[in-house]
């Protein structure tokens, strides 16, 4: 593995501050308190069994213009299409109780879709499409509302699970005699493709980043039956990766229409050929989900109608979902919100802090048709930057050198102390809504310890002493710092800005950390890309500089563990193995690695809660990622829905459209409307065009 040097200085790399920097430097010291918050709202809390079990029934009931396909004789009876013990949902846990059959939800989404295969790497567009139709082996969702002492994922796919006596091997058994949307079987042999012929390829990358290292390095899952999988762990009961086997991780495909595609089984296909051999156009696609998509319409609308094969009832029996239909407008995730304070969209992750203050007093009004409901600050942004220096995303020699940067400490304090992150918040909207964020674990979640947590304040000062003493000058005057001669030639240093432009948000963010650069003397250059390219060019690592949002493992730690340092290759977002193979861990990466490791190897509360408290502390002493600033979210749902549960977060575990359970969610027959645009029909067979209809 390629050495690289640590620091910068005059004909190279700094050896050290100069006693002035370091005196002139601000002292480290712990964040402020983030804001008081009165609109935000608690869940009740319940146990895994107050929320469903699986059981046979005594008798099962669908829509009744369902039945008509039945007796028409193009779909089964309804006993015969669900499992042998299908999924049942506890009616004490549903807010409004049993619901009724009909009507639509409307989303309104700012993604496009690039096709329908997930598990090869294709967006679906987004905005819970991908959680409409994909099911995976845990749930995470619900989860905000479990108790602590119950907090474990959801069972699934996988019905059960059990233990060995050592703790290295995990049975699962899947749901039995469940079926695709087309009613082909769902059996191992499809969470057996997603593993090896996916998870396992080199040259597949699934859309959320599933690699092996993400259920643990050296782990194997070989199939025991038809319904039984078993895993084989290096750890001893390692329960963190049951999370890791929930959405977006391990969702498995269907088999029989993926695997003739793949380069293994098709060898006429190329990789590119097997990601992209199901267009948007591509109908029907067979699901687990309860919905199928049935209407592509570019730049204008998908719709998805009922699951005719959906594994999951009501205690009554009923098949879900209640909701026959959704929709989603194609559009911009700021119309999203517009469109669901206005009525004419059901359903808004309210996440663009810009229109927080309009939402709320529109929500306000007697006569507004949505109510809004604001979660915990769960939403935070960082400055991610590329610390690979041995290859990934192959830089050229500016990139290598804004790399070397990058794994500087006193470059990364210097870029912390010149970000004003107060008016970064501001920026984006005045009132108790955003909080300072240094980065790391959020405030207010399970694992942040405010004293383990180390702050560089505001101080433009400090930062361009650190600089000067690093060997970074204007050398030809033009306001701009230089690299050292020996560096990039001596040129300016430009390091260009990977924002998603999808999102005002995003570009606002970044638009700010330009302006607060270049006090600073670093000129950088905005790569503003739409989601797909975006997430594209991320994978790529071709990009020094990220406005990124922080996800699960940020939020919850147990969830996506593996992702917080780079405990594997392609674990982390941004420090990816080179070309070579390997990972140019700094020391202090080496011990963010050891102490996820160390997390995920225990089961024991009190040692995981120290362990994350000395995580916290590396990881925001050597400013890993550069904190910008955090908020809360807020759901935004038309009152005509019932089932919603209180104090649903927009994400947590999981989005809102996983967190809700959209397939109990319905509208009350006299709050009904007419507006779906496929009544009465059914997904047809895959690849055909649009619905079918019993006549």
């Amino acid at each position: 593995m390629r050495k690289h040097a640590i620091a910068l200085g005059g004909a190279g790399l700094l050896l050290g501050v100069s006693l002035i920097a370091a005196m002139a430097q601000s002292a480290p010291t712990t964040p402020p308190d983030p804001p008081q918050f009165a609109a935000q709202s608690a869940p009740i809390l319940v146990g895994i069994k107050d929320i469903l079990e699986f059981k046979a029934l005594p008798e099962y009931h669908e829509p009744e213009w369902v039945t008509k396909f039945v007796t028409a004789g193009k779909l089964p009876p309804v006993a015969e299409r669900l499992p042998k013990e299908p999924m049942v949902y506890k009616t004490a846990n549903m807010p409004d109780g049993i619901g009724v059959y009909g009507d639509v939800m409307r989303h309104v989404i700012g993604g496009r879709p690039e096709g329908w295969n997930y598990i090869g790497g294709q967006s679906q567009g987004w905005g819970g499409i991908d959680i409409g139709l994909s099911e995976c082996l845990t749930r995470t969702g619900p989860l905000f509302e479990v108790k602590a002492d119950e907090l474990e994922p959801l069972p699934n796919l996988a019905k059960s699970w059990e233990w060995s006596e050592d703790g290295h091997t995990l049975t699962m058994h899947l749901i039995e005699g469940a079926k695709w949307s087309d009613g082909v079987a769902f059996n191992a042999d499809d969470v057996m493709f997603y593993w090896n012929d996916n998870v396992n390829d080199p040259n597949v990358t699934p859309l959320n980043g599933a690699t092996p290292e993400t259920f643990g390095v050296g782990t194997t899952l070989e199939k025991v039956d038809d319904y039984t999988i078993k895993w084989t762990f290096k750890e001893v009961k390692p329960t963190q990766y049951l999370y890791a086997m929930a959405y977006g991780t391990f969702c498995p495909g269907p088999a029989h229409i993926l695997k003739p595609q793949h380069p293994k089984y098709n060898t006429a296909n190329t990789y590119d050929q097997y990601k992209n051999a199901f267009p948007p156009e591509f109908m029907n696609m067979p699901v687990m989900g309860a919905w199928v998509p049935v209407e592509y319409r570019p730049d204008d609308i998908i719709v998805m109608r009922r699951n005719p094969y959906y594994w999951k009832v009501d205690e009554n029996g009923n098949q879900l979902p209640y909701l026959d239909e959704l929709e989603y407008r194609l559009s911009t995730w700021a119309d999203r919100d517009v469109q669901a304070v206005a009525g004419s969209g059901d359903f808004s992750n309210l996440e663009q802090a810009e229109g927080y203050v309009e939402a709320l007093k529109r929500s306000a009004e007697p006569t507004a048709p949505a109510r809004l409901q604001f979660g915990a600050r769960t939403i935070g942004y960082v400055l991610q930057v590329n610390y690979s220096a041995n290859g990934w995303g192959e830089p050229d020699t500016r990139g290598q050198a804004v790399r070397e940067l990058n794994r500087n400490l006193d470059f990364r304090k210097a870029v912390s102390m010149a970000l004003d992150r107060q008016r970064l918040g501001d920026s984006l909207v005045r009132g108790p809504f955003t909080a300072i964020y240094p980065g790391g674990l959020y405030a207010g979640t399970s694992f942040y310890d405010k004293a383990s947590t180390v702050y560089y304040p505001y101080d433009i000062a400090a930062a361009n002493a650190l600089l000067d003493s690093a060997g970074l000058k204007d050398t030809d005057g033009d306001g701009i710092r230089n690299f050292p001669a020996d560096q990039a030639g001596g040129a300016n240093v430009e390091i260009t800005l990977l924002a998603n432009t999808d999102y005002g948000t995003d570009t606002n963010l970044a638009e700010g950390v330009i302006a607060q650069m270049a006090p600073l003397g670093l000129r950088v250059i905005a790569n503003f890309q739409t989601g797909t390219a975006r997430d594209d060019m991320a994978e790529s690592g071709k990009w020094d500089w990220a406005v990124a949002r922080q996800t699960a493992e940020i939020v919850t730690v147990v969830q996506s563990t593996s992702a917080l340092a780079p405990v594997g290759p392609r674990t982390n977002a941004f420090h990816r193995a080179g070309t070579d193979g390997t990972l140019d861990l700094l020391p202090f990466e080496q011990d963010l690695v050891n102490d996820v490791n160390s997390f995920i190897a225990t089961s024991d509360n009190a040692e995981r809660t120290e362990i994350m408290k000395r995580f916290q502390h590396t990881y925001t002493d050597n400013v890993y990622t550069i904190g910008l600033t955090q908020y809360p979210g807020a759901l935004i749902i038309n009152k005509r829905f019932s089932n919603i549960p209180v104090g649903a977060p927009i994400f947590q575990f999981n989005w809102a459209e996983d967190n809700i359970i959209r397939e109990r969610v319905y509208v009350a027959a006299d709050k009904q409307s007419t507006n779906e645009l496929f009544p009465d029909t059914l997904p047809g067979a895959p690849g055909s065009a649009g619905p079918i209809t019993a006549n």
